[in-house]
């Protein structure tokens, strides 16, 4: 199926040949629709009175077929899924499971050990098994729907003879319309499967028909065979489109009447058709009283499409939407404006359109043709000599792109519905980026692999759609625009990508290449800056999302899923801006080093006494004069370059810890040592109220999360860095400002994905301080760093969820404050592995919920939140505490984790820069200064007299001591090597996104908490016994430092995951 040139540009084509293949094409397929039709009439009657359809590889997609594309997806060696499904013939799991002689359950068990042992890696058949049974995959061929309503039509029966299985629901996989079929015969309901031949026969029996009275049609050798061998005439099945062709040949009638990809026209979308048929006979001279068939085509974001059949001339027609439209957008009047409805009429064009630039189910080499195809025909366009083919005044000569990121703007302006940070620093962006030399040609402006008509049996383009954006422009947005699906993922919805696939094993370009292929054919150098024609590209995607849902809001949009668009807009901004930095990155990499004060990365030292006492750092990132400009673009490594706003912040914040927090640390250590820890202590509460009258709450949501400052102080992730490293000098500090574990990741998840009613209920108690939560995530039973694990269940039952699991180590939950229980647990097993997971809001006085006992690390309770180990037995919960919606969690557990991904190595930094401070104050004589910065920095101690004096070992002060000063030197720079990374990731995270920055997040993760251990370890050796004690923070400071070397991920996690991130950037 497919729409042909557009009126105004296929004069362009006149010589080329394009447009000769495309008229040949179309002459071709008329001929063979009259040559069949004399063929079929010779053939007369058939004596065929049914035809049989095996299900998987002829109605639906073969396993094997799946199989082969999930494994890509999943990177499990090729072949694996079918090898176990061979494995042991008619005793195999496969078959036995086919027979019903053993549970879904017991198959996936067995199965999954068999793939485990030929591929040698752990295979998640469960994943594979839900994407074979989801509705997404099991869909029935439209070319096999037709057909078999076409020979019901003829009289013939129909029946389906599949070899299937049970659900774990006890239900037969069967996703068929059952009312298509005279017969169903399945062999889990029978106990016999294919090839046996009395399931052939049993299907006959039924039919009350004899062998060579059907056709029966299977995918699988072996079955055919046995069908032949009864007396059956037999299809083996390939490719469905062949096979029809085959059965109308044995048939004697044609089974392909409709026009694919077609639906009857939606309501809101329905033009007059009477005005429209006196309208073609007058513009074709048909002289017919026939009807005028119209259907709308079932894809086309922005003009509705329409299939036209009116006296043997199959049409197409193409317009604007209904109502009230964006200025300048969806411009086709420039072809045809008639009947008051803008629209114009093309030739309909058969052929291919892939939807899916996957190309699932064609053969890798097939696949690279199509792409290379695809490229060729670009090249042809851009080739057209617009003076030759009288197209000079078809665009505006010169400044294509500055006019187009003006469009594009404007676009966006009039559809915007809410505030999206990434459209907004796109929108600052671009104009100040734009290419310095730009070629000027033929542009399609809407040039991807679904705008293209292939041939059916050859990869060659027939037709190119939906010209409405061609002018004179810049060709390389059209190379750009045709390579957005490299970067998307195969579940985007409007625009399916393919970024999660090994495009080696599909065998498609990768966009690099299809780039170079591109510049080779055209005899042109690669761009530098292709990374902007990126950028633009996805900003103008995201801008047209924008559009088509502002459209869905009025009921305008011609897609029955634009609804859906609202949603995506951010997901395609933040990918726009992920260009945009790597395009930055890229020139300031080629910038000439001249001056190092202008290079916002430079770092310079000032004098200490200025602003820290000793043993603090003092570093500048950018000159004094400009700090706003350095909190705003460039790498701020020290709180004096932060903006004034925050400045005075981290001053205030600073004065207050001095004031308030370290002062009081004796008395909140004697609370978690007393018998009353399991209480809040009554001083944390007044501290508090401090800290809030003083501005210093709620500081750790990110700007991006929070862009009108609703909940907090707006800050950017590296100005609160500063912040939190500050506060990370105290173990009691981030709770008195609000901003401790795991409220603030709880609290973001609300903000980020919570409703309006969530929100009121949990959000704004947690963030007045009023409430405590906890995350229930990690199990006993299970290694818990990887999500997918978990195995606590959420079932559905009338209006609630039930829940049925057993947790530990959950923080806070032992604290009476604690309200809030956000809950991770499995709604659908069968599910893909990263949709299998929810996340509940479970109230913490709700039945059901058991807490076992408190468990300690290293001895200490952290009291009075505690880690505590828990059942949830039959814990209902209302179906409204569904968070995002079911099958979200994992999703959900990755944005939890977004900022707060690096508060716990910012509060390291500050764990690591007091012990040090302390190590420094322990080996010191006891001058006026040390002593003030020990009472800063340290907790009082009954023993005061034996602290500040100057320790001698051995016959020489610790200050002269080599080993020490050693230790000292190597502490400081770990500090600083820390810092830097920690400040580098959320730089980028500001920049780019969470999503860029997991290579710097995962550095981070491994670097700090180990960093943290040494620096404190050495601290601990120098104060000596003294050091274990809990006199000092430092035993407390150890044991937490440790202990987020799980909490935060393991260290191998963190590992793995950097040097994947690192064997990706190929050399």
């Amino acid at each position: 199926m497919g729409l042909g040139f557009t009126m105004c540009v296929r004069s362009c084509f006149q010589s080329s040949c394009l447009q000769w293949a495309w008229r040949t094409a179309f002459l071709k397929h008329i001929q063979r629709r009259h040559q069949g039709s004399h063929r079929w009439t010779h053939l007369g009657g058939s004596t065929y009175r049914a035809v049989i359809f095996d299900m998987g590889g002829v109605l639906i997609p073969s396993p094997g077929r799946v199989a082969a594309e999930w494994e890509v997806q999943n990177r499990i060696p090729s072949g694996t899924i079918l090898k176990a499904l061979m494995e042991g013939g008619e005793n195999g799991p496969w078959m036995r499971f086919m027979r019903a002689e053993i549970t879904a359950e017991g198959f996936l068990r067995e199965f999954g050990r068999l793939c485990s042992e030929m591929s040698k890696t752990s295979v998640p058949v469960d994943s594979f098994f839900s994407l074979l049974t989801s509705e997404r995959v099991a869909k029935q061929f439209p070319v096999m729907t037709e057909a078999i309503t076409q020979i019901r039509a003829k009289g013939l029966q129909t029946a389906v003879l599949s070899n299937n299985f049970y659900l774990p629901n006890q239900k037969s996989f069967l996703p068929l319309d059952r009312k298509q079929f005279d017969v169903v015969v399945e062999s889990c309901v029978e106990g016999i499967c294919k090839p046996d031949p009395r399931i052939y026969k049993l299907c006959l029996e039924r039919l009350g028909l004899q062998p060579s009275e059907s056709i029966f049609l299977d995918d699988l050798g072996p079955n055919v065979k046995a069908a032949a061998s009864l007396g059956i005439h037999t299809i083996k099945v390939n490719d469905p489109e062949t096979a029809v062709k085959e059965l109308e040949a044995l048939l004697g009638f044609t089974l392909r009447l409709g026009v694919p990809n077609t639906q009857p026209v939606r309501k809101t979308m329905e033009i007059p058709k009477d005005s429209l048929k006196k309208y073609l006979k007058d513009l074709l001279g048909i002289q017919t009283t026939g009807p005028l068939e119209l259907l709308q085509f079932d894809h086309g974001q922005s003009n509705p499409t329409y299939y036209i059949s009116l006296a043997n001339r199959d049409l197409v027609l193409r317009k604007k939407p209904p109502g009230t439209l964006l200025p300048s957008a969806h411009a086709i009047e420039r072809e045809f404006s008639v009947v008051g409805t803008p629209f114009y009429v093309m030739e309909y064009c058969p052929g291919l359109i892939y939807k899916d630039p996957s190309l699932p189910g064609l053969e890798p080499s097939h696949r690279r043709a199509i792409y290379t195809a695809m490229n060729t025909v670009l090249c042809k366009i851009h080739s057209v000599d617009p003076q030759a083919v009288g197209l000079e005044d078809y665009g505006k000569q010169g400044a294509y792109i500055p006019r187009q990121v003006r469009t594009w703007v404007k676009q966006y302006r009039a559809s915007e519905t809410s505030t999206i940070p990434a459209m907004e620093r796109l929108i600052e962006w671009l104009p100040l980026h734009l290419p310095h030399q730009q070629r000027t040609t033929l542009v399609h402006g809407d040039f991807r692999l679904d705008n293209l008509v292939f041939h059916p049996e050859k990869p060659e383009v027939l037709a190119v759609l939906d010209w409405e954006l061609s002018t004179l422009g810049d060709p390389l947005i059209d190379v750009a625009y045709s390579c957005l699906a490299h970067y998307l993922p195969s579940s985007f919805p409007v625009l399916r990508g393919f970024n999660d696939c090994d495009l080696t094993q599909l065998g498609i370009p990768a966009a690099e290449e299809y780039f170079r292929m591109y510049c080779l054919q055209m005899g042109l150098p690669p761009t530098e800056n292709w990374n902007f024609y990126m950028a633009f590209s996805f900003f103008r995607l995201a801008a047209i999302l924008q559009g088509v849902y502002w459209r869905s809001l009025t009921g305008q949009a011609s897609s029955a899923h634009a609804e859906q668009t609202g949603k995506l807009t951010e997901f395609v901004s933040n990918l726009a801006w992920d260009f945009a930095v790597k395009e930055g990155f890229r020139v300031f990499k080629e910038m000439p080093f001249k001056n190092p004060l202008t290079r916002s990365c430079h770092t310079w030292a000032r004098s200490q006494s200025q602003w820290y006492p000793i043993g603090t750092r003092s570093y500048s990132s950018v000159p004094e004069a400009s700090p706003a400009h350095a909190s705003r673009g460039g790498l701020v490594i020290s709180p004096e370059s932060l903006s004034p706003p925050v400045r005075e912040l981290y001053h205030r914040l600073k004065r207050f810890m001095e004031q308030h927090v370290y002062p009081a640390e004796p008395e909140l250590q004697s609370h978690q040592a007393s018998a009353a820890r399991w209480s809040p202590s009554p001083l944390i509460e007044d501290l508090k109220e401090k800290a809030k009258a003083e501005g210093l709450w709620n500081l750790f949501l990110p700007l991006e999360a929070d862009p009108e400052k609703k909940y907090g102080a707006g800050l950017t992730n590296v100005e609160y860095a500063h912040l939190c490293e500050l506060m990370g000098t105290s173990l009691y500090a981030p709770e008195i400002c609000n901003c401790s574990a795991p409220d603030t990741g709880n609290m973001e998840l609300l903000v980020r994905y919570g409703t309006e009613a969530q929100k009121a209920r949990w959000l704004m108690p947690l963030l007045e301080g009023k409430a405590r939560s906890c995350f229930a995530m990690t199990e006993p039973q299970v290694a818990s760093s990887d999500a997918t694990n978990i195995e606590a269940s959420i079932r559905e039952e009338d209006s609630f969820y039930v829940i049925n699991g057993h947790k530990w180590w959950i923080t806070g939950i032992l604290d009476p404050r604690c309200q809030l229980c956000v809950f991770m647990g499995k709604t659908d097993p069968h599910a893909p592995r990263h949709r299998q997971q929810s996340v509940l809001l479970v109230p913490m006085d709700t039945p059901g919920i058991k807490i076992i006992r408190p468990l300690t690390v290293y001895g200490l309770e952290d009291a009075p939140g505690g880690h505590g180990e828990v059942r949830f037995e039959h814990v209902h919960v209302p179906k409204e505490n569904m968070v995002l919606g079911p099958g979200r969690g994992f999703e959900i557990a990755q944005g939890r984790l977004g900022p707060g991904r690096i508060h716990h190595c910012m509060r390291l930094i500050g764990f690591s820069e007091r012990a040090l401070a302390l190590m420094k104050a322990r080996i010191q004589p006891p001058t006026a200064e040390g002593r003030e910065q020990e009472r800063g920095l340290r907790r009082p101690c009954f023993h005061w007299s034996c602290r500040v004096k100057s320790r001698v070992a051995f016959g020489k002060p610790l200050v002269e001591q080599g080993t020490v000063l050693a230790d000292i030197a190597q502490s400081r720079v770990e500090i600083e090597q820390a810092r830097l990374l920690v400040l580098r990731a959320a730089h980028v995270m500001d920049l780019a996104g969470n999503k860029a920055a997991a290579l710097d997040i995962a550095m981070i993760k491994m670097v700090a908490p180990s960093m943290a251990s040494r620096v404190i370890d050495r601290a601990i050796q120098a104060f000596g016994a003294a050091g274990l004690s809990s006199d000092y923070p430092l035993a407390q400071f150890f044991t937490w430092a440790r202990a987020l070397r799980f909490a935060d991920g393991p260290d191998e996690v963190h590992r793995a995951t950097v040097a994947k991130l690192e064997l990706k950037h190929r050399i």
